[in-house]
């Protein structure tokens, strides 16, 4: 029996909500396209999560990362994708999402994305601009 990627993800009851605890899934088999390129992105998707009512089913998981395989993104648009969608599916108490995506033009990339994204409201501070720091001359000179 064939199995198709579907944009759905399943859940069921946590059997344990009274408690805090964490769920951490890792799949090494995350594919895209490059939206530029059209060539295949490969790369690790780990979501670590700590459930309130609701688990993510795994078969539900895997069939909707699948999803990906045939569409293009960007590295920083597809993990906040699968944050905004397993919020939505699950209500989590706290759940990150890291990217670690496979080389491409020589370059790594990790991309991490946090829910709730009560943690960092904080105001960012503004960056001033830092002249570059100067070596200190030896004693004597």
């Amino acid at each position: 029996m064939p199995i198709r990627p579907v944009r759905r993800l399943d859940t069921f009851p946590n059997p344990t909500p009274e408690r805090d605890y964490v769920v951490r899934h890792e799949c090494p088999e995350y594919t895209a396209l490059c939206p530029i390129t059209g060539q295949p992105d490969f790369g690790t998707i780990v979501v670590i999560y700590t459930p309130d009512r609701l688990c993510v089913e795994l078969k539900s998981f895997k069939l909707y990362l699948w999803a990906f395989r045939n569409e293009g993104h960007y590295f920083e648009q597809v993990v906040n994708l699968i944050l905004d969608d397993l919020v939505r599916a699950l209500h989590p108490r706290k759940l990150t999402v890291i990217g670690k995506f496979n080389v491409r033009g020589g370059i790594w990339s990790t991309v991490v994305a946090r829910h709730p994204s009560a943690e960092g409201t904080r105001p960012t501070p503004k960056r001033r601009a830092v002249a570059p720091r100067r070596r200190a001359r030896a004693a004597g000179r």
